[in-house]
């Protein structure tokens, strides 16, 4: 970090001796899995800065916004509505739940089965160790499984900040108004926190941003299809995770900067591997910083990842928001569709998931899929079956958390997977 940030960690409330240890484990777990990389793409230093500085630099940004009244809005889920967000001029943040932190401390609260991404919020915040946490205004929770949604009440009971939206489990016609309603709803939460009215001018503006960073994220991921593959898929997943914690004005600039040069290098045949390399297709939970885990191993066994078909990825940027709407209604429709056509495995039934998964294999050229479900993760841990059943291509189903016990048995079989595609 290019500055000393103590005196903001202690006034946030942060555990400094524990905060420090965790920055310098995740500063070495970035230096073997990232910086040990070859031929990077230039672009990527300033997410490497990014991820330098994402409890330095952009932490003292949040600060500065809310000192300027402007409303912080921490999330755990992609059905959050970012552009009601951008709308009211609040800053929309992803929350920490990518690390093996604090799950004692959970484990006083929640089941020992549980998901590791639920005993990672609960965890970091009763551990002291998320600044994001405690600069948050508002936590906008949803029902997507019986975990997180029973979890947002007893987080509740700790931040005193939890909103939950209602996620329906069907998309059947009721189900669809029930949604929109919850988009209203939120709309009027987020007016009466900030004391700003949305506007119809603020509404365009702030989905034509949200807008943008999906375009140059569908970019980046078109660019995944080429071989030689002229970015590596932890690079990719980088970017992706970074989508959620850092300005999305600037994000997209340096997004699009980034596909300026990796286009270059795909007009020269320039790859971080040599073309014919196995490419895989990762499917299923999301991948919340600093998850790089299954990533690393499958870089690291002789393959490529080309496409993540999870929140943290391909499900977050596929479709659009409709920016053509008339009125601060019809804008709330459009922005309540465009959040409904998310795949998420808590709905039932679900079978344009399966046909996502196909296009998403087949448009990036994949030899294989490698679906991904957090340990009790009930919902993504079931549809991997039924995925299984209907395709056609090379499948490995992992399920796994987020320590490092079962690294060798997990490398074992990433690479026993990745010899049947060669």
């Amino acid at each position: 970090m290019s500055k000393d940030y103590t005196p903001l960690w202690k006034e946030l409330g942060l555990d400094l001796v524990k905060h420090d240890g965790l920055l310098s484990v995740l500063s070495d777990a970035y230096k073997n899995i990232y910086l040990s990389q070859k031929n990077r793409p230039e672009g990527m230093k300033y997410f490497d800065f990014v991820i330098s500085e994402v409890h330095g630099l952009r932490i003292e940004e949040l600060y500065e916004a809310k000192k300027e009244k402007r409303k912080v809005i921490g999330t755990f889920c992609v059905y959050v509505p970012e552009e009601l967000v951008l709308a009211v001029d609040g800053v929309y943040v992803g929350l920490c739940a990518g690390a093996e932190v604090g799950f004692e401390e959970a484990e006083k609260y929640v089941p020992r089965n549980t998901c590791a991404l639920i005993k990672a919020f609960m965890g970091f915040k009763l551990s002291g160790l998320c600044p994001y946490v405690e600069l948050t205004d508002l936590i906008v929770g949803e029902t997507t499984c019986d975990g997180k949604k029973k979890a947002y009440e007893i987080f509740d009971e700790i931040t005193k900040k939890m909103y939950v939206m209602e996620i329906p489990n069907m998309k059947n016609e009721e189900d669809r108004q029930l949604w929109l309603n919850e988009v209203k709803k939120f709309k009027n939460k987020l007016e009466e926190i900030s004391g700003k009215q949305i506007t119809l001018s603020f509404l365009k503006k702030s989905t034509e941003i949200v807008n943008q960073k999906r375009k140059a994220l569908q970019r980046l991921s078109s660019l995944r299809a080429y071989d030689p593959p002229p970015i590596s898929g932890l690079d990719s997943l980088l970017v992706n995770q970074i989508a959620f914690y850092d300005d999305p004005v600037r994000f997209t600039m340096k997004v699009n900067e980034l596909c300026d040069e990796i286009e270059e290098r795909v007009k020269k045949a320039e790859g971080v591997v040599p073309k014919g390399t196995p490419r895989i297709l990762i499917s299923g939970s999301p991948f919340a910083i600093p998850n790089w885990k299954l990533h690393a191993i499958v870089e690291n066994s002789g393959a490529i990842v080309v496409g993540e078909e999870s929140c943290v990825g391909y499900r977050n940027f596929r479709n659009l928001t409709d920016e053509n709407f008339n009125s601060i209604d019809e804008g709330i429709e459009k922005i309540a569709s465009r959040y409904m056509s998310i795949d998420c495995a808590c709905f039932t039934p679900n079978t344009e998931r399966i046909d996502n998964v196909t296009k998403l294999y087949k448009d990036l050229k994949a030899d294989g899929v490698i679906h991904y479900a957090l340990q009790f993760c009930t919902p993504y841990m079931i549809e991997a079956f039924k995925i299984d059943r209907k395709i056609d291509f090379p499948f490995l189903r992992i399920e796994t958390d987020y320590s490092m016990e079962d690294f060798g048995q997990l490398k074992t079989r990433v690479e026993a997977f990745i010899e049947t595609l060669k």
